[in-house]
């Protein structure tokens, strides 16, 4: 067994189609499952902290479920084990000329609510890194509870969730190769039936893993890039407010009362 350069190089710089779909597909299922797990995350978090006890625990319990138990056991028993349950079976869906297959739906589900446990806990600690005393002063003055959260609270913790939501995302590329075992033909799967009728097994591994590297180290870039217009941001309304403060010029004056 020796490994062919040549065909490792065409299949790096030339893939099938096949292979650039399975590559699609990896990244759709990336980007649609951690937007939905991150809504998840959202409402489980504000849930975690409602005053409804019921709430409060009905959440512990998914979040305790989800993370305690394998990605791979609950990929499968959502597309497998309900559907041999007769508790609800996935089916393909049409959306004119786009059609969803029913373990595509399966393993967006699945990797959704696994992300959504996850993010709950990161978004729960990001809201608790907010001074209380800013959340009282709103409520002093009469500020709703849904626009408290969107103008003071979320706003802030935005600093502390975006990191670990950076790195969420790039495992989150790296567990999207879990949904091959229900048939999805992600970029993992793809390779596979290569393999199968090539028989380049090395080649072909080693070829995914580049990909996925350069995914992975791609989005490290952007998450970087993101990281850095944030923290600027931040340092810049930071700066700005204490020269308005001890300047009295800018919007500070602005927003004041004519005398």
């Amino acid at each position: 067994m020796h490994f062919d350069w040549p065909f490792f190089w065409r299949y790096l710089f030339e893939p099938s189609q096949s292979y650039l779909a399975g590559l699609g597909l990896t990244v759709v299922l990336s980007v649609v499952s951690q937007t939905l797990g991150t809504a998840i995350g959202l409402f489980a978090a504000l849930a975690r902290l409602s005053r409804l006890r019921p709430l409060r625990g009905v959440v512990r319990a998914y979040v305790w479920v989800m993370r305690g138990t394998p990605l791979l056991v609950q990929i499968v028993f959502i597309y497998t084990g309900l559907a041999a349950a007769d508790l609800f079976r996935f089916h393909d869906i049409s959306l004119g000329l786009l059609t969803i297959p029913g373990n595509v739906q399966a393993g967006i589900v699945a990797l959704s609510l696994n992300e959504g446990a996850y993010m709950a806990e990161i978004i729960r600690a990001g809201i608790a890194s907010v001074d209380p005393g800013q959340t009282e002063a709103a409520k002093s003055v009469g500020m709703t509870y849904g626009l408290l959260m969107r103008r003071i609270v979320l706003p802030q913790a935005a600093r502390f969730i975006i990191p670990p939501l950076g790195n969420e995302f790039n495992a989150m590329l790296k567990n999207s190769t879990l949904v091959s075992v229900i048939g999805v033909q992600e970029l993992l799967l793809s390779t596979e039936t290569l393999t199968s009728a090539t028989f380049r097994v090395f080649e072909l591994y080693s070829i995914v893993a580049l990909y996925f590297l350069t995914l992975t180290t791609g989005w490290g870039f952007i998450q970087g890039f993101i990281e850095a217009k944030f923290g600027e941001a931040s340092a810049q309304a930071k700066d700005a407010s204490a020269v308005r403060r001890l300047l009295g010029f800018g919007r500070w004056r602005e927003a004041r009362p004519p005398a």
